[in-house]
């Protein structure tokens, strides 16, 4: 009986496992410098953009373009080290580029401060912009070198969102989040599509503030305190909102992307906990994150928003809102349970420093390591639990203690099989393969989750994961 009981939890504990999404990152571009964003303009090219002030073109197959897309570097401060929040931030192209050629960029200039502007694609070389006609569409006067939020995306109703930090230092000592007549701390929301009262811009006629003579017409949304990433859900329109917090905790924040005015509660409140409610609003009043995390975990400390997946490669990620943690280097996902959202985390992806997400035109998602320099494609590992017979080729045992069997006697011999750990690390390779089975030792291998890379002659993978007991 007591052998039984042990079985049928060591079952629950494997199903439990294999049944979440497991997270596997193959690097896709190599050599970028700080990577801080990653957007596509609606081909398969991803557009990253570098800290320092350059754009660069990640092709579909993963070479890197030998010029840049765009550089201003002339125009962007000249940032320190590692961890400078400054420098060229945001990028984003408009919902009409392929026709117009218009794209965005938000930046801190030489005088440190923030910098909304247009550019051009080249008429000549749709890999070149045009980096000698600038328009400036807004700036912002920036009191501190942090906290510049920086991210822009373009809403389903054709209007330009911006994210703005609270202006830096600690603890919004001057109640940028909270003041309306500032627009630092917020979610902005611009028509860059007209112009009035002498900016380059006009005020969207639904802006929450525009009858209310104490508070900018730009703001949309406020309370925030480091906005360094935001999305809006490809399917919905919901925005998603990852404020980066001050000392204790991480927040994401998600609602209709019809709903304006919403005052998430910085300075006031942290996450779900008081922070500094002096003269703060009723609490009722505000708009709470749909999760929060600590940093009393794997030094977490920073969080980077990502997107919901909304991709059609890996069916177990569907609906599940990615983000990562700077510090901890862990990437994790928030996925609805009724009216509630469950975190779980990757294993750490050790010495990258996620800055970014990215979404390709077909919504499936890159990340960048702002140390490494790595932009990886975000992949799942599919398990039958028992055991394969994928693509017509079976690998067995599954879970596996001493030996572990691959049998292609019904599909091509594969080119190699590459076994890696949670991490992403290379643990073994088999390579010049020219029998049907394959018998190969896991015995030296740690218990744990492991992924199994099967590469084709012909250049196709599979991913599939495999569990060392």
């Amino acid at each position: 009986m007591k052998k039984q009981i042990l079985f049928s939890l060591f079952l629950i504990i494997v199903i439990k496992a294999f049944s979440q999404p497991s997270i596997l990152i193959e690097s896709f571009g190599t050599g970028f410098n700080r990577p801080v964003n990653i957007k596509n303009a609606g081909d398969d090219r991803l557009f990253v953009v570098e800290q320092e002030g350059l754009v660069q073109i990640l092709n579909a197959n993963g070479t890197v373009n030998n010029t840049p897309f765009l550089d201003i570097q002339s125009l962007v401060i000249n940032i320190g080290g590692i961890g400078d929040e400054r420098g060229l931030l945001g990028l984003v192209f408009h919902p009409q580029y392929s026709t117009n050629g218009f794209f965005y960029v938000n930046y801190i200039n030489n005088s440190g401060d923030t910098v909304v502007s247009r550019f051009s694609v080249s008429s000549s070389n749709i890999d070149i912009a045009d980096a000698n006609y600038e328009l400036i569409i807004l700036t912002i006067s920036q009191p501190n070198s942090n906290h510049n939020g920086g991210d822009m995306a373009f809403g389903s109703d054709g209007f330009l969102y911006i994210s703005s930090g609270d202006g830096g230092g600690s603890g919004d000592q001057t109640n940028k989040g909270q003041d309306l007549e500032s627009l630092l701390g917020k979610i902005l929301r611009i028509d860059v599509n007209n112009t009035s009262n002498g900016n380059n811009y006009a005020i969207p006629s639904n802006n929450p503030f525009v009858s209310n003579s104490n508070a900018l017409d730009e703001i949309w949304a406020y309370g925030l305190r480091n906005p360094w990433k935001f999305s809006f859900d490809r399917d919905n329109g919901d925005i998603w909102i990852a404020d980066v917090g001050q000392g204790s905790f991480e927040e994401i924040n998600m609602t209709p992307s019809t709903t304006s005015g919403l005052n998430y509660g910085w300075r006031c409140y942290e996450g779900n906990s008081t922070f500094n409610t002096t003269g703060c609003p009723n609490m009722s009043t505000l708009t709470f994150p749909v999760a929060a995390y600590s940093h009393s975990t794997n030094s977490r400390c920073s969080i980077t928003g990502g997107y919901r997946y909304r991709g059609t490669k890996y069916t177990s990620f569907n609906g599940l809102y990615f983000f990562a943690d700077y510090c901890s280097d862990e990437i994790g996902t928030l996925e609805q349970n009724g009216t509630n959202w469950n975190i779980t985390y990757s294993d750490q992806f050790i010495g990258n420093g996620w800055s970014a997400f990215g979404e390709d035109l077909n919504g499936e998602l890159y990340i960048a390591g702002l140390s490494s320099g790595i932009i990886y494609k975000i992949s799942d590992a599919v398990l039958d639990v028992d055991g394969y017979n994928f693509s017509n080729f079976k690998m067995y045992p599954n879970p596996v203690k001493e030996e572990i069997n691959f049998d292609f006697s019904n599909t091509i011999t594969p080119e190699r099989i590459t076994f890696y750990d949670t991490r992403g690390r290379l643990i073994k390779r088999i390579k010049e393969i020219s029998k049907n089975l394959v018998t190969t030792s896991v015995h030296n291998f740690k218990e744990g989750l492991y992924f199994v890379e099967i590469l084709s002659s012909n250049g196709k993978k599979t991913n599939k994961k495999l569990l060392i007991i």
